[in-house]
């Protein structure tokens, strides 16, 4: 039966709940729908003012001072109004002049809109920032030498920013724009990105996913890898082995998932399978949450040699067997060692089917944690003074 609940003069049953539920969900809805104009509405205005300074070469007309001038004059006459300081409306026209100035622009922002998925785009942190989920405006400017391009709306203005101030081309900025509306970054996830430089290394390593998996998820696959993986943030002994890259990196986890990039989530180190009763251990075992499937990691702290491809083969068909469930895609393998010859690799690819790829990584710290660590004989010393000091007090005080 319905449950009902009586209070004053009125009676609440489930279909009572139901009308609730839906006009929440339908305000909810309308909030979004009024946070994507008015961020949309901000966005092309930003666009405006910015092209207006360059069209109207404002700095020839009236003066070096006039931004300044008109940041000023803005703030008298919109006090509440956020977004009009002299440094801000500097970015705007920069911002309008770095993608008007680049030739095909238009035609690379054409393009870049029409390879996404504007209606299923994940925005979760995207939309927690500047409260989108979904994008429903389409802007349209007249008279514009370059036209604001929708796909702008999906991203904040300081994002914007900060593309601009670090990308140093067209081709660059679009890319970091795909992936903040794809992936739903925060602004300091694309800081990471672009400090980690994924425009030059994403969906870069060799690999043979492109032959072995189905054409949108080996893309994807592909898309995900780097040929290098920047391991700057660990420190190593000098005489380092596998154990010790392994060590390192799960203890910086959280960057080394950042490095992965977005997608990867951390399942362990060392983790057991159990093969005809013997053990044997994945260095590392991620899941990606896009690709649907398990990422067996193994590391080599030197160069590639033939055979790491045929035992990262093995892990993948082990954890493909053993692990993998029925709606998981086919596990991929990533062999990451500090360098690697581009024909081997080529070569050791060769009749296996199981989806890999081989990647290289640098910038690490080496004799770092030794240099900063005592030795042996300085803790001695060290210990030695403090019973003598200790002694002389206690003494000292009898």
């Amino acid at each position: 039966m319905p449950r009902i609940v009586k209070s004053h003069d009125v009676t609440l049953d489930e279909d009572y709940s139901e009308w609730m539920r839906d006009i929440k969900r339908r305000y909810r809805s309308a909030q979004v729908r009024a946070a994507v104009k008015v961020n949309s509405e901000q966005l092309l205005f930003n666009w405006q003012l910015g092209r207006d300074l360059v069209l109207r070469k404002a700095e020839e007309r009236w003066g070096s001072g006039v931004v300044e001038q008109l940041s000023l004059d803005l703030k008298a006459e919109f006090p509440d109004a956020k977004g009009f300081s002299a440094r801000n409306l500097w970015y705007m026209k920069r911002w309008y002049t770095f993608y008007a100035g680049a030739d095909g622009a238009a035609e690379r922002l054409r393009d870049l809109e029409a390879s996404i998925d504007l209606s299923s785009a994940k925005l979760h942190q995207l939309g927690a920032e500047i409260g989108v989920a979904k994008h429903e405006a389409i802007l349209q400017q007249a008279g514009a030498e370059l036209p604001f391009p929708t796909v702008f709306g999906f991203v904040p203005w300081r994002h914007h920013v900060e593309i601009i101030t670090h990308c140093g081309s067209i081709e660059e900025a679009a890319f970091y724009i795909g992936r903040t509306i794809q992936e739903g970054w925060s602004r300091s996830a694309l800081d990471n990105a672009i400090r980690a430089n994924l425009y030059h290394g994403a969906g870069k390593a060799q690999t043979n996913f492109g032959e072995v998996l189905p054409s949108s998820q080996g893309a994807l696959a592909q898309e995900i890898t780097k040929d290098t993986y920047d391991l700057c943030f660990i420190s190593l002994p000098e005489a380092y082995d596998e154990r010790d890259l392994e060590a390192a990196l799960e203890r910086n986890i959280t960057r080394f998932l950042l490095e992965l990039g977005m997608g990867f989530a951390f399942m362990g180190r060392q983790v057991e399978i159990l093969v005809s009763g013997r053990t044997r251990r994945v260095d590392m075992l991620f899941y990606h949450i896009r690709l649907r499937c398990y990422v067996v990691v193994e590391l080599k702290a030197k160069a590639f040699e033939p055979e790491f491809a045929g035992k990262l083969n093995f892990y993948v068909n082990a954890v493909d067997d053993l692990m993998k469930g029925e709606d998981d895609n086919p596990t991929i393998g990533l062999l990451i060692c500090r360098e690697k010859d581009a024909t081997e690799v080529q070569w050791a690819f060769r009749g296996i089917n199981t989806p890999m790829g081989i990647a290289t990584y640098g910038n690490v710290r080496v004799g770092d944690m030794q240099k900063q660590l005592p030795s042996e004989e300085q803790i001695r010393q060290r210990v030695e003074q403090a019973e003598r000091e200790f002694a002389a007090k206690r003494g000292g005080g009898e």
